[in-house]
């Protein structure tokens, strides 16, 4: 009964970081919206229907029921108005501003959790076997591969190999060299894995397959050899950034190498690109916090980048989207039809939320 309400918090306390996320991202919107002056109508946690309202000012706050993000309404962004005060009768740079508020919060975000890790808990460094003098050096698992003895027994990403153990023998090390042999002189046999997860220690049998598939490996893991390193706060805001600014550069050559393949009509490889749900980000938030709270806050953080970037994309119905009206409304001298921009947007809103109940509905299947 116990494991099961602790996952039952767990789930619980990933929705609500996601939420808090998606709450901060709005925030941005809504602080540049009230520097610029522009009358916020509302300014919602959670979807509609409204639990409890409250207006202080002339901004309505609202719990909603629905705990899948937040939002705000701008007086003269849905309906334009030639106002000072509202959205519409702003320059385009101050509402291109306004626009970009929220992308820049979810990087704001990501790099303030990503100093605190830094600070508290230590970043993972990855080092070699022949490396010496570091503290307390893990095996760490970096990449499970679908499929694989490891992922079939439930072993994860983050999980910390302690000891490797078979009938006639056993291992404990913190050398990857040392694991990796164990493991290739034992195939076919019964194996025996001792891992850390967070607080848990779990004894996990499996058996390593004689002929694995080309770079899995006998079990299918990709373990590294790392030990955490803690940094003064002055040079971790500044390891916060920079991480933040090389994983979001990284994303950003790896998905103009997978449009360049698209449209050189070179064939991707099967699992290079995944798409997944609330389901998925979700259930993998979980593993996270039980693999402790540093690997959980680096999870939340590599989600507010994916969104930052997934926000930004020039499609209707994202702030990517309102960037692109802005700026034909400035090529053109004049907005785009308030009839035809609506009827852009809705359509690729219920696109979007059509594919996203799809990939939700295909991850249940699979999953559970």
């Amino acid at each position: 009964m116990l494991p099961i309400f602790i996952t039952i918090i767990n789930i619980v306390i990933v929705i609500i970081s996601l939420v808090v996320l998606v709450t901060l991202h709005e925030l941005g919107h809504f602080l540049l919206a009230k520097k610029f002056g522009v009358r916020v109508k509302e300014f919602g946690i959670g979807i509609p229907p409204r639990i409890y309202g409250k207006k202080i000012g002339e901004t309505e706050y609202s719990l909603n029921a629905i705990p899948l993000g937040a939002f705000v309404k701008l007086y003269g962004e849905e309906e334009r108005v030639e106002d000072r005060r509202s959205f519409s009768g702003k320059p385009i740079w101050q509402r291109v501003l306004i626009v970009l508020g929220g992308v820049i919060a979810f990087w704001i975000v990501s790099a303030i959790i990503m100093a605190v890790v830094a600070g508290i808990w230590g970043l993972p460094i990855q080092i070699e076997d022949t490396d010496q003098g570091f503290k307390n050096p893990k095996i760490e698992i970096a990449q499970v591969a679908k499929g694989s003895p490891a992922n079939k027994a439930g072993l994860r990403t983050w999980d910390v190999i302690k000891q490797a153990k078979v009938e006639s023998g056993e291992i404990t090390t913190d050398k990857v060299e040392e694991l990796v042999n164990f493991i290739d002189n034992h195939k076919g046999q019964e194996l025996t894995i001792t891992i850390n997860r967070g607080k848990q220690v779990l004894n996990v049998t499996l058996i390593p397959r004689i002929n694995p598939p080309s770079g899995e490996g006998p079990i299918g893991i990709q373990p590294v050899r790392i030990y955490f390193k803690v940094y003064p706060w002055n040079e971790a805001i500044v390891q916060g950034f920079v991480i933040i600014k090389n994983e979001t550069l990284q994303i950003i050559f790896t998905l103009g190498g997978l449009i360049s393949k698209l449209i050189r009509r070179v064939p991707i490889p099967k699992g290079e690109v995944e798409v997944g749900s609330i389901v998925v980000i979700g259930q993998f938030g979980v593993y996270a916090l039980e693999s402790g709270i540093n690997n959980f806050l680096t999870y939340i953080a590599s989600i507010s980048v994916f969104l930052a970037l997934f926000n930004v994309l020039p499609i209707p119905a994202l702030d990517g989207g309102k960037l692109l009206f802005l700026i034909i409304e400035k090529i053109r001298g004049k907005p785009i039809s308030q009839k035809i921009e609506e009827k852009v947007t809705t359509a690729f809103f219920i696109l979007i939320m059509t594919l996203g109940v799809f990939v939700i509905i295909r991850d249940i299947i699979i999953r559970f």
